[in-house]
């Protein structure tokens, strides 16, 4: 039996997604939507994950039976107290920049705060600060660009944050060292199942995350939810969360790469958008766990869910950490795929997000039930 997850409603609506059949606008993908929207307008860079944090914590309150902060900053919750532990993880923290000095005429200096591509920050609109000071990336006019300068992409450590400041003081007071830099980029519906965002990595598994948690009813599980920091810095707070839990199994719920576009030969566009989500083989941190990654593939046949494989193995999400921790975890990751992941903005199918919760709700009834062991 498949349950009904928060406010997803019937989630076998979503049986021929696979064939990009599904009509209309259910009212489960609306609410789907306006989590998501809240999540990926909120802000956190790597060990600033606060409003993220708060915003969970609000919305997890009411239907967990355990809810705290760890010394680092993740949220941890609980639902149940069975025998089997199962640990779902989705990391709250964002790529980004961070003001690193300053330049004549009060310009902000800056570096990464995670993987980012330096073609897409020029001409930027940003928020600077816990103040969301608006500023632009900026760069010379092209009127003054040397034409053999215009096709290659400027260095972060050469770009410069314009928030309007008049000197080198004025920005430090507004902007002082370390302040994050955020993409300004706003949520928004590009169609009845198209959404464009910044942070989606990882904001949709934290909106999946929060879902399963809202509505979970398995008497076998204690079932934990971590909400995790600094994944963009090196997968930190996942250590630290694994450790504490010390989980019989479990899964990162992510956003994963996508570059189905015209230009990128089929196999290495890594996943497809629509298509289900994407259970991953081997990324450059895990190589994950046979039987977990055999059992959502089954599981996902027998209901008729869509799924996929991601087609590629470098990056690394949290289960690299949590399948290290103590001695060893086995884990999975099951991700939506995103287009243009780690930029300014980026691209996801709610039917892709709705279905990433059935097949996780999936093999948590499967492990409640017995039907399914390590």
């Amino acid at each position: 039996m498949v349950r009904d997850v928060g406010d997803l409603g019937d989630l076998g609506d979503l049986r021929d997604i696979g064939g990009l059949a599904v009509p209309g606008d259910p009212p489960a993908l609306d609410d789907l939507a306006a989590l998501l929207e809240e999540l990926s307008n909120a802000c956190g860079l790597p060990g600033d994950e606060r409003e993220v944090r708060d915003l969970l914590h609000r919305v997890l309150e009411p239907h967990v039976d355990e809810i705290r902060t760890d010394p680092i900053g993740n949220l941890l919750c609980r639902r149940g107290g069975g025998p089997v532990r199962v640990m779902l993880d989705a990391h709250m923290d964002e790529v980004g920049l961070m003001v690193a000095g300053y330049a004549d005429g009060g310009l902000l200096r800056v570096r990464e705060c995670g993987a980012i591509d330096p073609r897409v920050l020029a001409g930027r609109s940003v928020l600077v600060g816990r103040d969301r000071v608006p500023g632009v990336i900026g760069l010379r006019p092209v009127h003054f660009t040397d034409p053999a300068e215009r096709d290659r992409a400027t260095p972060v450590k050469d770009l410069l944050v314009d928030i309007g400041a008049r000197t080198g003081e004025e920005a430090a007071a507004a902007a002082p060292l370390g302040s994050p830099v955020y993409f300004s980029t706003r949520f928004e519906r590009l169609s009845d199942r198209v959404v464009k965002g910044k942070a989606l990595d990882d904001r949709i598994g934290c909106a999946a995350l929060a879902r399963l948690l809202t509505a979970a009813d398995y008497p076998g599980l204690t079932l934990y939810g971590a909400f995790t920091v600094q994944e963009e810095a090196g997968l930190r707070g996942a250590q630290v969360a694994a450790y504490n839990l010390d989980p019989h199994v479990a899964l990162a719920l992510e956003a994963t790469s996508c570059a189905d576009v015209p230009g990128v030969t089929p196999p290495d566009t890594a996943t497809h958008l629509g298509a289900g989500p994407a259970i991953t083989l081997m990324d450059g941190t895990i190589v994950t766990h046979q039987r977990v990654r055999d059992r959502l593939v089954a599981l996902a046949e027998e209901h008729g869910v869509p799924y996929q494989f991601r087609r590629l193995t470098t990056a690394g999400t949290d289960s690299g950490a949590i399948f290290l921790a103590r001695t060893g975890v086995p884990a999975c990751t099951v991700a939506a795929p995103c287009r243009y992941i780690h930029g300014p903005a980026a691209l996801a199918d709610l039917h892709d997000i709705a279905a990433l919760v059935r097949l996780v709700d999936l093999f948590l009834d499967s492990l409640d039930r017995g039907e399914f062991s390590l």
